[in-house]
């Protein structure tokens, strides 16, 4: 389909799975609380399908009462072996220096916790590119709730509106995007069962693609053009939440 696209003013981004991949340390400390507790260790479809929201917000749900209990299990395991598994996805880092070098307002809003999100930006250099780094316990409320979006958004004094792209893999994300009244882009095949009522705006395939279409938003003079352009389709994940 044909799309008009102009170069936005902010963009957010989810983190795991969007930029980054460090899914098997996520699923592998999750199944060491889950077996802690007796529980049967998730597949990786279990896991993708099921962990979305932030640990505050699904482990009570999980867990019950000794819901704390896990966390600490959790956290425990995942301070020790998050950086080994942690890999840029394919075209990230030259999604984010396309977006810095015009000056464009970057920023993350994720549901991994957010010290474990700023040492993990710290070791791949990317510090650089965000104003600010917004993971799950730093705002009031966690993604899907807007309050995050605000956050990510004050050190630059912009309201959110329809010239902030909020790029995610997830239909948590594409439902934050909606709820703040941002332009929702998914990345990736879609994780989730939520497209019908939170529909993304753009999708392409991953963050390689996204910037081949940004090519085409900039002069060779460096200035922003609008372009009808044919945004690449993928097909969403429509599976049941168990």
């Amino acid at each position: 389909m044909s799309v008009p696209i102009t170069l936005p003013r902010a963009v957010l981004y989810d983190w795991d799975n969007t930029l980054v991949s460090n899914w098997d340390t996520v699923r592998a400390a999750l199944n060491h609380a889950l077996v802690s507790f007796g529980l049967d260790p998730w597949t990786a479809e279990e896991a993708r399908e099921r962990i979305k929201q932030s640990l505050r917000d699904s482990f009570p749900r999980i867990f019950g009462e000794r819901w704390t209990d896990a966390r600490d299990l959790f956290y425990g395991y995942f301070a020790e072996h998050h950086l080994e598994g942690l890999r840029p996805l394919p075209g990230a880092e030259a999604l984010l220096a396309h977006f810095h070098e015009r000056g464009v307002y970057q920023a993350v809003v994720s549901n991994k916790n957010g010290k474990f999100l700023r040492t993990e930006a710290e070791a791949l250099g990317w510090t650089r590119y965000f104003s600010r780094l917004v993971g799950a316990q730093d705002a009031e409320f966690d993604k899907p709730h807007p309050a995050p979006v605000r956050m990510a958004l004050a050190p630059g004094g912009i309201e959110p509106g329809p010239d902030v792209w909020f790029l995610g893999d997830a239909d948590i994300d594409m439902e934050c995007a909606h709820g703040a009244g941002l332009v929702p882009v998914l990345i990736g095949l879609g994780e989730g069962s939520g497209f019908d009522r939170f529909p993304p705006v753009h999708r392409h395939t991953d963050c390689t693609a996204l910037h081949g279409v940004l090519y085409g938003l900039v002069d060779g003079n460096g200035d922003t053009i609008s372009l009808q352009t044919a945004v690449e389709t993928v097909p969403a994940r429509t599976k049941p939440t168990p």
